[in-house]
């Protein structure tokens, strides 16, 4: 079984593993943050090809850290009721164990100096949590550390240690980095100290769905990073931060597998200089949901070029309601910049700082339309979660949509079903596994609110749009499952 494995170590009584030159420039202040520089296309020298990273790796090698961390954690409690069990009294001879209130918890990972006055990059699962901070050199000198600052949906820290004259990393201008080009990942994997490794960038750009980071833009490598590489770095042949190294793609093992993924130094860049000018990290807000436009969604969309994303929900009183914007709009442009995917779309617009004004070109029924936004402030942790109960109460009717049985949204089945108020539709109540419909992902509590763009909010509403649309190759349904809404294509043939 494959999973996503955090490439820091966790000691808890004992260690185990943990899932979790260049110009130089001045931000905000008196901090030198070498500036940004362009990646490396080739390695050479004036006698040809470059036969060895040595030089590269000596200069780089000072300004990766090694980084222990601890909290204190309250200890699992024996379960209620144990300890008067007569056989489990009777293991320990009559007398129980004491057990610990609390106990300390250690981490260890990478990080990466980027200023000469002590500002250091590393990932914010290393240091999640903890009340004492260590920062290790190569040359056996410790510092305690402060966390100035973190942004644990793209899992960054940036830490301080009182030290002047360190050697830095100066960033990569790692848009500009390209699959093949040639990268070395340093590190402390498994407490091994500078321990350097050689692979290519995989791939730029890369999302997991949200399953390490809430917003992900990884560029992935087969430089072996392992347990340990946390907030390291990855570095191109000459010597610039392309990257902080974050997670493996792992076995069972838990080991290195080829395939490991960093935060590109740009998104790095950024949140840093968020943390260190304002103390904290905001991002703009649009206030819809957006949906991948699909081969099928872009023909029922009539969208034949395929680009853009599609609103499956506006949120109320948000940017995206008060300019004017549908669901069913298609989002084909940001200022300009095509939209190619919801993960670019996403991390696009939350890059912009709250209250910047951004202009949509938006496709709406056979037409073009240009609409400007003011973005707000996006709040991570007021988002609703998805989901919600799958049993629907009483029985529907076969409806006009092949395998699929529905009936009307009461107010006493949305309470059940614990939907938002205000909705509308009809409810499916069955879906025929082998049925179209199944294949498509449709399940019984899911709320249909449209038909081909058409509001139903009868059973009859819905059986005559249903039967309106039979002679199109599919039929576009928006579907509210929970307190989220998508768009989903069943074929009619």
């Amino acid at each position: 079984m494959k999973g996503h494995i955090r490439t820091s170590t966790v000691a808890l009584v004992a260690v185990i593993a943990m899932l979790a030159g260049a110009l130089i420039a001045t931000i905000s202040g008196t901090h030198n943050i070498p500036m940004f520089v362009s990646t490396a296309q080739a390695a050479t020298t004036d006698l040809g090809p470059l036969v060895s990273f040595a030089p590269v790796v000596k200069h780089a090698m000072p300004a990766v850290v090694n980084i222990s961390s601890s909290k204190v954690v309250r200890a699992q409690q024996m379960p209620p009721g144990m300890s008067e069990d007569p056989l489990f009294r009777q293991f320990f001879g009559g007398r129980m164990p004491s057990q610990p209130q609390s106990q300390r918890e250690t981490s260890l990972g990478s990080g990466v100096v980027v200023s000469a006055d002590g500002y250091i990059l590393t990932n914010n699962h290393v240091v999640d949590g903890a009340t004492d901070v260590k920062v290790s050199f190569a040359d056996k000198q410790e510092f305690s550390a402060k966390v100035i600052g973190t942004d644990k949906w793209a899992d960054i820290a940036v830490l301080k240690i009182n030290k002047t004259g360190l050697t830095t990393l100066p960033f990569a201008d790692s848009s500009h980095a390209e699959v093949g080009d040639v990268v070395l990942a340093i590190g402390e994997p498994f407490g091994l100290k500078q321990t350097v490794t050689m692979g290519i960038i995989s791939a730029t750009g890369r999302s997991l769905g949200g399953q390490i980071e809430r917003f992900e833009d990884f560029i992935q490598t087969d430089a072996a990073i392992n347990q340990g590489n946390s907030g390291g770095a990855l570095i191109d042949t000459h010597g610039n931060l392309v990257g902080i190294n974050t997670a493996i793609l792992s076995g069972q093992t838990g080991g290195n597998q080829g395939i490991g993924f960093a935060i590109p130094a740009n998104l790095a860049r950024n949140i840093m200089d968020q943390i260190l000018k304002k103390g904290k990290v905001t991002r703009g807000y649009l206030g819809i949901l957006p949906q991948e436009l699909t081969p099928e969604m872009a023909k029922a969309f009539n969208m034949p070029n395929g680009h853009g994303v599609a609103i499956a929900q506006v949120e109320a009183n948000t940017p995206a309601e008060r300019a004017g914007l549908k669901v069913g709009d298609v989002i084909t442009a940001v200022n300009g910049n095509p939209v190619d995917d919801v993960n670019a779309f996403r991390l696009e617009v939350a890059g912009f700082a709250p209250g910047t004004t951004v202009h949509l070109k938006v496709a709406r029924s056979g037409q073009t339309l240009e609409v400007p936004v003011t973005l707000g402030e996006l709040n991570l942790e007021a988002e609703n979660g998805r989901g919600g109960p799958s049993n629907v109460p009483g029985s529907g009717e076969k409806g006009a949509l092949s395998g699929v049985s529905v009936q009307a949204l009461t107010s006493d089945i949305r309470r059940e079903m614990q939907l938002p108020e205000g909705t509308t539709g009809v409810i499916i109540t069955d879906v025929d596994d082998a049925s179209p419909a199944a294949q498509a992902g449709l399940q019984s509590g899911d709320v249909i609110v449209q038909v081909n763009h058409r509001p139903v909010t009868t059973v009859a509403q819905f059986n005559q749009a249903i039967r309106e649309g039979a002679s199109r190759e599919s039929t576009l349904l928006l579907v509210k499952r929970g307190a989220g809404t998508s768009f989903v294509v069943v074929p009619n043939k």
